[in-house]
């Protein structure tokens, strides 16, 4: 009998890390999955997973014992891991306290780069984490049927500009315009919560005009950009669009959406776009 093919699958919070799943076993692999206790669903435990195994996000060193031991050699990491976690009340084992000394940044590149390599070193080969998922890749040109309006497509020409510069330094993917002018960018926090900041803000900045009895010369409605990084490694950090952000995105007054063609993941594939077109959000990728 041929041998069973096996793939580990890192799984961090929100869907992505189920796409990966289901199209891991669709292709014949028997999945092991490490799920982060405090990011992962605990639908994962009756979706069909061969394994799941529970494990703090300190916890290297188990992470590795634990694909050791399931014989796995090649793996996966997919769904966020809030950045700001790293930095909260987790406990690093010895491996990840000795990483995490050794790096001379801590934002997202520098960190689960390390943790690739030590992975590498124990024998265990991240993959690209789209790999599986090629067909929810965002494809070039318009993907709603409206398309950007000339004062969008400017927005988006200035956001790109800001939002590359900001992903030289691993910053954030996410920059928020109106009227050419950066309303918000993302750091620690995640895509939408910045666009909700950048709504809260717009409406603070009419409310004020309002009660002063003036009239805004900024534009509330903004345009949303998310850049891939620099050389972005697509074995983890991949921009992701999801129904949620267009969501958010119609909460925040947000009329537009550009994202990187081959480099952005929708996660809910044609929803995406049909929640923006009934939201009369234009989305495009180049």
């Amino acid at each position: 009998m041929p041998q069973t093919r096996k793939l580990g699958l890192i799984a961090g919070n929100g869907k992505f890390p189920f796409l990966v799943l289901d199209a891991a076993r669709a292709q014949g692999y028997e999945v092991v999955v490490a799920a982060i206790k405090e990011e992962t669903s605990h639908d994962f435990e009756s979706h069909g997973a061969a394994v799941v195994h529970w494990l703090s996000l300190g916890e290297l060193s188990k992470l590795i014992d634990t694909f050791k031991a399931a014989g796995v050699t090649r793996a996966v990491m997919a769904g966020q891991v809030k950045h700001k976690q790293i930095f909260s009340a987790i406990k690093p084992d010895w491996r990840l306290a000795k990483l995490l000394l050794s790096l001379g940044t801590r934002n997202t590149d520098s960190l689960l780069g390390a943790v690739a390599k030590v992975l590498a070193d124990e024998g265990i080969m991240l993959e690209n984490s789209t790999a599986l998922l090629e067909a929810l890749l965002a494809r070039t040109g318009v993907l709603t049927k409206r398309a950007p309006n000339a004062d969008e497509r400017k927005n988006i020409v200035y956001g790109r500009g800001v939002g590359r510069r900001l992903a030289e330094y691993d910053i954030g993917q996410t920059v928020v315009i109106a009227e050419a002018a950066c309303v918000a960018v993302e750091a620690m926090e995640g895509t939408d919560a910045t666009i909700e900041r950048a709504g809260e803000l717009m409406r603070s900045l009419y409310v004020k005009s309002e009660a002063e009895g003036e009239t805004s010369t900024l534009s509330r409605a903004l345009t949303v950009v998310k850049v891939a990084k620099p050389g972005q490694d697509m074995r983890y950090d991949v921009p992701v669009i999801g129904v949620k952000t267009i969501q958010t995105m119609a909460r925040a007054g947000a009329t537009c959406l550009a994202v990187d063609a081959g480099r952005c993941l929708l996660l809910d594939g044609e929803a995406v776009t049909r929640a923006a077109d009934d939201a009369g959000i234009a989305v495009c990728a180049e």
